[in-house]
């Protein structure tokens, strides 16, 4: 994944200067039809027809932070489209666009799909 300029930002900030920077508590995954970019445009992200952006709990492992356990969003009830990337946020809803990522394979969601990442497959890395 990488990260969105508002985060770089923050990286930066923390890293290099005395300014304090907000660090979110929660973090949630977002689903896209398209490349939300690094400014998160978000136009793209799925909505309606059961859809929500899921809570995720990240571990940290030398430049790595990954998904410690399955994220599954809800039975989709009617189509969500063709999912390509994925994103994670500092809130449910709004908020901030923190990383994204083109998924590996895209994959069409339809009434009665559920789109599940298994724990460890989603990868934030710094190098």
């Amino acid at each position: 994944m990488s990260f969105s300029n508002t985060y770089e930002t923050n990286i930066l900030k923390w890293a290099f200067t005395a300014d304090s920077v907000t660090r979110p508590t929660v973090w949630y995954v977002g689903l896209f039809t398209a490349n939300p970019g690094e400014t998160g445009g978000g136009a793209t992200e799925i909505t309606g027809n059961n859809y929500s952006r899921i809570a995720v709990t990240l571990s940290v492992s030398g430049d790595t932070a990954s998904n410690t356990s399955a994220v599954e969003f809800p039975t989709a009830t009617g189509s969500w489209g063709t999912v390509t990337h994925a994103a994670i946020f500092d809130h449910a809803t709004a908020g901030s666009q923190i990383a994204y990522a083109s998924l590996s394979a895209s994959r069409a969601i339809d009434t009665g799909d559920v789109l599940r990442f298994p724990a460890g497959d989603i990868d934030v890395t710094l190098d």
